[in-house]
């Protein structure tokens, strides 16, 4: 049995979901047959956490985010290290970055309690939480929402030179050159709390926070005509970016998911169940 997770939902659509039926077939209702009640109660506490914290939504979807991107959805970046096993919790893009995990272990004991059993797979819980905070609150354009560390830009704006300089004088200030304040934070976009399209028009005056974001929208200084054409189209029409993202998160939700006897539903999201 591998020490990775079966994803039963590992493809999200904003309104509906594809689920793994069976171990042979994906089937839209599978939890409405096996628990019907497990949906709702993922609602309730990933609105709940996003009530008493605006950033957890974001929190939330990049921790689905970063379970993909890593051998498929699989659950795997919510296994703790121990004596014989390191995993990606620790891994330097999730180290004191990635978070939520806490409200992943309150949504899988509320759901075991509720369907009476261990039905809900850790990576499924990731999926449906991610989904419930893009509706309460492309794959790039998830930065609509959420803050990033200064180890994140501390580099951007220090060498970059398409940056705005205004917004690069801004951060500068909370974000010194000096390792005890590198985990100070700053908003991926000035509406950091609402998965809208005002990140694309932050590219297009040059104010990506990320390098990496930047390098979607570099006007005459070389970037893709593609990728310019689409930070245009994105900056000026949120119903455009809306459809392409839910096209995008299904696209990313249905890397490599394990089926059958390939992995298991824990019982704990932190480690493997035992043989």
């Amino acid at each position: 049995m591998s020490n990775y997770e079966i994803s039963l939902f590992c493809i999200i659509l904003i309104t509906s979901s594809i689920i793994h039926s069976s171990y042979s077939e994906l089937s839209p209702d599978y939890y409405d047959e096996t628990c019907p009640d497990a949906l709702p109660v993922v609602k309730k506490i990933v609105q709940q956490a996003i009530s008493q914290e605006p950033r957890m939504g974001a929190s939330l979807v990049r921790l689905h985010f970063h379970d993909c991107f890593v051998n498929g959805c699989d659950g795997s970046n919510l296994l703790d290290d121990n004596g014989t096993f390191v995993g990606e919790k620790t891994a330097s893009s999730n180290l004191n970055s990635a978070r939520g995990y806490e409200v992943i272990d309150q949504i899988k004991d509320a759901v075991d309690t509720i369907c009476y059993d261990s039905v809900v797979s850790c990576a499924d819980i990731l999926a449906l939480a991610a989904r419930d905070s893009i509706v309460a609150v492309i794959l790039s354009g998830a930065h609509t929402i959420g803050l990033a560390r200064c180890t994140s830009f501390l580099a951007r704006i220090t060498n970059d030179k398409n940056i705005n300089p205004v917004f690069k004088d801004m951060l500068k200030r909370d974000c010194p050159n000096v390792a005890a304040q590198n985990n100070n934070t700053a908003p991926l976009d000035q509406t950091s709390t609402l998965f809208d399209s005002r990140y694309y028009q932050e590219l297009l005056q040059f104010k990506g926070l990320l390098h990496s974001d930047q390098e979607l929208y570099k006007g005459n200084n070389g970037s893709s005509e593609n990728t310019d054409a689409l930070v245009k189209k994105y900056s000026v029409s949120v119903k455009a970016f809306w459809h392409d993202f839910t096209v995008s998160i299904v696209k990313m939700g249905s890397i490599d998911p394990l089926t059958g006897s390939d992995g298991e539903i824990r019982s704990n999201c932190r480690t493997v169940n035992d043989d």
